[in-house]
């Protein structure tokens, strides 16, 4: 017999097997993103499944929060796997590590429910794009950050992102390949933020399209740099054709920075990153 989780009425828990939820943080610049890819492409999903699989002596599965693109960040990824291995919480996060190159690292563990899935049980995301805005390239961060030389004025980007909160259909910020049966999202808040030479970006969703993040952040931009006025925001919006925006913004600058659960899973709470930003933006 098996137990099926309310979750996602397609799958099911093999008796014997049990439920763990983990947190996991990623430098994603030399990865094809977050999900396994063919051809020899490496990925997150892999480097994760291999290090799992060595603790549990025995082939893992993982389903994360949100699917992140190549180039991508995350510092509170929520993930989960069904095994029937019984290892201490601390094998998953201490032997887990062991078995991961640097740039990945497992920051919890923790027991969940049969109806805890990582994607399904998620009532909201956040992310957070980070621009450094200065004439010169940022070195020290590279590929951490995007960069726009030119100044941006952040009260004109406030003002477009204000009429992108809400509930929309937003096909003219989705990816020609997004697979989403419907591009209508609720965003919860669209923020930006100055600190010194970084401008940063944080969103909050129930949901995100395939690249929504990025087109957000080249429209933004794009008005932020005096090219398009902040109402342009609501014609491009209204068009419903990705054509009418503005180019998609690079990746580096992206971060997924937390995924929203009911209480009652219990799992830990963590500080949101970019952790090399202020306390304050810990909103």
């Amino acid at each position: 017999m098996s137990a099926k989780f309310s979750s996602d009425p397609s799958e099911f828990l093999p008796v014997g097997h049990h439920r763990v939820a983990l947190g996991v943080a990623y430098n994603g610049r030399h990865y094809h993103g977050w999900q396994r890819q063919p051809h020899g492409h490496i990925s997150v999903q892999e480097k994760l499944e291999d290090a799992l699989t060595k603790v549990a002596d025995q082939p893992i599965k993982v389903m994360c929060a949100g699917r992140t693109d190549s180039g991508v960040h995350a510092s509170a990824q929520v993930v989960h796997f069904d095994t029937s291995a019984n290892r201490p919480l601390r094998a998953w996060t201490h032997g887990g590590n062991m078995n991961l190159p640097d740039d990945i690292a497992i920051q919890w563990a923790h027991p969940v429910s049969v109806d805890f899935h990582a994607r399904f049980s998620a009532t909201a995301r956040r992310y957070r794009y980070v621009i450094y805005n200065h004439p010169m390239r940022p070195a020290l961060m590279d590929k951490e950050v995007s960069w726009n030389y030119r100044p941006l004025n952040v009260e004109a980007m406030q003002q477009a992102a204000n009429h992108l909160v809400g509930k929309h259909d937003f096909s003219s910020f989705r990816a020609a390949a997004c697979q989403a049966n419907t591009p209508v999202r609720t965003i919860h808040h669209l923020e930006v933020i100055k600190a010194g030479d970084y401008i940063v970006l944080d969103v909050r969703a129930n949901a995100f399209l395939h690249h929504m993040i990025r087109n957000l952040a080249g429209l933004l931009m794009k008005v932020g740099a005096g090219d398009a006025p902040s109402d342009w925001a609501l014609e491009v919006l209204a068009a419903k054709d990705r054509r009418a925006s503005a180019a998609t913004a690079p990746p580096y600058g992206l971060y997924f920075v937390n995924a929203e659960y009911d209480n009652k899973f219990g799992l830990p709470e963590q500080m949101m990153g970019p952790h090399f930003l202020s306390p304050w933006m810990n909103l």
